[in-house]
Formats: structure tokens, C-alpha cells, sequence
């Protein structure tokens, strides 16, 4: 599930909502509806585009690098523009950036569905990315706006619970798609629901501005920060083809680490930066935004390869690869509340520790299984034990972001925080894909060389290995001979997953030690010594 699964609200940048008029009750009926369906459009699309995954590299016969890349380019786009996108709406008109990442984004739903090769299809994914960070941060934004303060927390409430509730049928309606029409109808299912949002925005939705800065928009941060992650990202996911050594992949993460140290430097001097770099003076903001980080990182890195397994190896059906995610999001969903109160009688730290905990016991409980064998009793249990897990950590961890600053810095708070997540997610699928590649090989070859498997066998699967477990054999091995090096495939798939799963409960582990020494109790601000 690339799109992190964190609650609805975390994944916007609030941006400050100036006083207005009060709506009147039919207006706030529209304007939920297409904060509601908009909103959810971005959201689903990454969790369906994951289920679709190992049918889309049977397809078009990509490589293992180039279905990271389908992944990758969309969250690139994302990580890097979201908060310029909350900015760009406070400029210019949340409803007119809405509205524009909503043409945006239905365009390239539109390209994605017809390309002709994967190519294509990365590049569409991309401007789909940029339409998403415009229409995620105006959604609460323009919620916030149209509400009064008194009715704004059951508004919100109610658009969170919608959101949850489409994010569940979204992946199982996606696994239907994919497996009794085509995986290109998860994209252009999103072409009348932006044509409903539209329809919505124009004739209901009123228009509202944030506070525009003396400074402006910071466009350079915005350029520095999308060539730093892009080299990184590129060098990260074709050193599996290439090797670290090569120099492609040297330069390409020399020139992503110094566009991030530009950036940096950038970010210093702006006078209206998109990433204040004095929010991280308070200790608890960087210990959260630090669990954040490691523990986004693991869910996005390891839940990647989640589909690849279970349709690839265990034979699941899309459909039912799609309604494996049910559980975790069905935790999350009911206990999202609870997990406040344990918030409110606990303080930050304690839910903070225990759930990044909980989630390392998910993701170590992944890697048990083998191949065949019930859902209920392979995949269900790590599956709730990680939707525990993310349920106690998430609304807390928001909280204890916007405790830790400011009431007046609380949407740049808000939208750090969400590309902090969207980054470790980003910079995980990419470095873990390196991981699990390198691991797959070396126990192919183990496997091959205990079955004698002749040489011109080793020769064939050698251009076939980056597809992972859909590595395709030669045409004239004999049936038996065929079955076992299908196992050994199967096997060495199998071997890679469990260690990328011990590697994400190793990043959660991160996480609940970086809550444990940096969260303040109460959650509230606690500036560094």
C-alpha cells in the first residue's frame, strides 16, 4: 500500500482559514461532498494501483525497477509539492487549486489508463502526483474555511470517517477491476467522480484565501527539493540493475545530496520557506517528525511487495489480494478514537513507544509464513497486529506534531509532517527494492545449484531475475524439471520478503526507541537542551 496509510486528516496541510461568513447548511452538504470524493480519489489511487501491480508487470512486461517507478514517480511528485500545493492555495484560491488538481489529476487517470507501455505510464503517474498536491492540501483546507468553528470538529469527523470508509472499498473494488475488466479501468474510474467534484466545485463550493506572506512562494526550495529526492530515488532504484559502483549511480546520488544540502541552505535564508528549518528546534517536533520517518518508511517499503507475494506466490486472486488490506484499514478506522483517549490519559509518549512496538511485532509476524496455507492463519494475524499497531500510533503522533509548535505554525507543522511521511515511503520502496532484489538472487542461485540446474538454464533466467517472482522460464525445460525451478523462484521470492519484512520491524523498533527518548509525556513542546 504505497499511499501510507495514515488517517485521512494527516494527510493534508491546514492552512490557516480566515474568518468568513457562516454557510449556509446546504452549502456545507456540497462542500463535503467534494472534499469527500476528491480527496478520496487521491487517496485510493494508491492503494488500487499497489493491488494492480503484479498484473500490470504481467502486462507490460515490466521489470521489478520500472513497477517501483510507477509507484515512485506519482509519491515523488507528491513528497516534494505538497506543501507548495497548500501554499499555492492560501495565494491564489483554495477552490481554484483544487479545481485545477482535480483536471489535473482526472487528465493523467486518463493518460494512465491508455498508455502503450510502462514508460508512458511512469510519466503519467507523475502529473498525476503534481494534480495530487494540488487538490489533497485545499480539501481540509476549504472544509476548515466553510464550517464555523462550532460545527468545523463533527464536519471534519464526518469527512474522515467517508474518507476511511472509501479507502477500504478501494482496494477490493481495484482487485475486482483488475481481475474481470483490465487494471487500466482503476484509473478511469477516476474520470466521473472528477467530473461529479467539478460540477460540485463550480456552483457550490465558495472561494476562500489563506494569509499570503511577504515572501511568496518558494519556488526554489520547491525545484532543489524535487532534483534532491529524484537523483536519490534514481540512484537508489537502478543500482539494482547497475551495481552502487557504477558511476550513473554515484553521480546521480551526488547530485541528490547536494540538491538536498542546497535546499537546506535555501530554506535558511527564505523569508517565507516551505520547510522552516527553526521547527525543528523543539525536540519533540523532530522526534516525531523522526518516528514519523521510520515508521512510514517501514509500512510503505514493506507493504510494496505485500501484492507481489500474495499473487505472485500464494496464487490469491486480485480481488482477494485487495481485501487482504481490509483488516488494517478497518482497525485503524474503529480505533482511531480510542487511540485519543489513550492520547489524553497517557500523554504522547507511552502510545508513541507502544504502537511503533506493536507495528515491528506486524511486520516480524510477516515474514512466518511460506508458501500456501489460509489467510486467517498466515497473513490475517500480521495484518491486524500491524492495523493495531498504526491505530495506536497515528492520532497521537499527529498530535504531538502540533503540540510541539505554535498555534500560528500549525499548517506548515501539518505539512511537514505529511512529506515527511510521504518521503520515508519514497526513499524505503526504493533502497528496500535494492534489498530484496540482491537477496532474491543470491537464494536463486542456492536453489539452482542444489536441483543441478544445467547452464543454458543459469543463461536464460539471468534477463529474468529483475522480474522477481514473475520471472519467466525458458520454453524447453521438461515438466518436472519445469515445476522445480518454479519452487525455487517461488522459494528465493519468499527467502527476500521475509527479510525485507525484518528489515521494516527493524525501522518501527527505530521508531518506538526515537519515541521512548525524544516524545514529551504530555505531548506539548520541549525545546532542545
Amino acid at each position: 500500500m504505497s499511499v501510507h496509510a495514515r488517517a485521512p486528516c494527516d494527510d493534508l496541510v491546514i492552512g490557516h482559514a480566515p474568518a468568513l461568513e457562516p454557510q449556509s447548511r446546504s452549502t456545507e452538504r456540497w462542500v463535503l461532498a467534494a472534499t469527500v470524493i476528491g480527496s478520496s480519489m487521491a487517496f485510493i489511487d494508491g492503494t488500487v494501483v499497489n493491488v494492480a501491480l503484479p498484473e500490470l508487470q504481467r502486462s507490460l512486461g515490466a521489470t521489478v525497477l520500472e513497477v517501483q517507478w510507477v509507484v515512485e514517480s506519482y509519491a515523488l511528485m507528491l513528497a516534494a509539492l505538497i506543501v507548495v500545493g497548500g501554499a499555492l492555495g492560501d495565494y491564489f484560491g483554495r477552490r481554484r487549486v483544487f479545481a485545477v488538481g482535480i483536471v489535473l489529476f482526472a487528465a493523467a487517470s486518463m493518460w494512465c489508463g491508455m498508455v502503450p507501455d510502462v514508460g508512458q505510464l511512469i510519466a503519467a503517474r507523475a502529473v498525476q502526483g503534481i494534480g495530487g498536491a494540488l487538490l489533497i492540501p485545499g480539501s481540509l483546507a476549504i472544509l476548515s474555511s466553510t464550517f464555523s468553528a462550532e460545527r468545523r470538529g463533527a464536519a471534519i469527523g464526518m469527512w474522515s470517517g467517508l474518507t476511511a470508509i472509501n479507502m477500504a472499498v478501494g482496494p477490493v473494488l481495484g482487485g475486482w477491476l483488475v481481475e474481470h475488466a483490465s487494471w487500466r479501468w482503476i484509473f478511469y474510474i477516476n474520470i466521473p467522480a472528477a467530473f461529479v467534484v467539478l460540477a460540485i466545485v463550480i456552483w457550490r463550493v465558495p472561494e476562500s484565501h489563506g494569509e499570503r506572506t511577504e515572501g511568496g512562494l518558494d519556488w526554489p526550495g520547491a525545484l532543489l527539493a524535487t532534483i534532491g529526492l529524484g537523483a536519490i530515488v534514481l540512484g537508489l532504484i537502478e543500482s539494482s540493475n547497475l551495481g552502487l559502483g557504477h558511476p550513473f549511480i554515484a553521480g546521480a546520488l551526488a547530485v541528490g545530496v547536494a540538491a538536498l544540502v542546497a535546499f537546506i541552505l535555501v530554506e535558511r535564508r527564505s523569508r517565507a520557506p516551505m520547510m522552516p528549518l527553526g521547527l525543528f528546534r523543539s525536540r519533540s517536533f523532530s522526534g516525531a517528525n523522526l518516528l514519523t520517518l521510520m515508521l512510514y518508511a517501514a509500512l510503505g517499503g514493506a507493504l510494496f511487495f505485500l501484492p507481489f507475494n500474495l499473487v505472485q506466490v500464494q496464487g490469491y486472486s486480485a480481488t482477494a489480494a485487495g481485501a487482504a488490506f481490509l483488516p488494517l484499514i478497518a482497525i485503524m478506522a474503529v480505533l482511531s478514537r480510542w487511540s485519543g483517549r489513550l492520547l489524553d490519559r497517557f500523554g504522547a509518549r507511552v502510545p508513541l513507544t507502544i504502537g511503533p512496538l506493536l507495528a515491528a511485532a506486524g511486520f516480524a509476524l510477516f515474514a512466518i509464513p511460506g508458501i500456501g496455507g489460509s489467510y486467517w492463519v498466515t497473513f490475517f494475524p500480521a495484518v491486524a497486529v500491524l492495523g493495531l499497531g498504526m491505530a495506536v500510533s497515528v492520532a497521537p503522533l499527529t498530535t504531538a506534531v502540533m503540540n510541539s509548535v505554535g498555534e500560528e505554525s500549525s499548517g506548515v507543522a501539518s505539512g511537514v509532517n505529511n512529506a515527511v511521511a510521504r518521503l520515508g515511503s519514497l526513499v524505503a520502496v526504493a533502497a528496500m527494492g535494492m534489498l530484496v532484489l540482491s537477496t532474491f538472487n543470491g537464494a536463486l542461485d542456492a536453489r539452482l545449484a542444489a536441483l543441478g540446474v544445467p547452464e543454458d538454464v543459469w543463461d536464460a533466467l539471468a534477463g529474468e531475475r529483475i522480474k522477481l517472482a514473475a520471472a519467466q522460464l525458458p520454453a524447453g525445460i521438461g515438466e518436472g524439471f519445469r515445476s522445480a525451478v518454479e519452487q525455487a523462484v517461488a522459494g528465493a521470492f519468499v527467502s527476500a520478503f521475509r527479510l525485507n519484512m525484518l528489515v521494516a520491524a527493524g525501522l518501527a523498533l527505530i521508531g518506538a526507541l526515537t519515541g521512548l527518548l525524544f516524545i514529551d509525556s504530555r505531548g506539548k513542546a520541549r525545546t532542545a537542551d
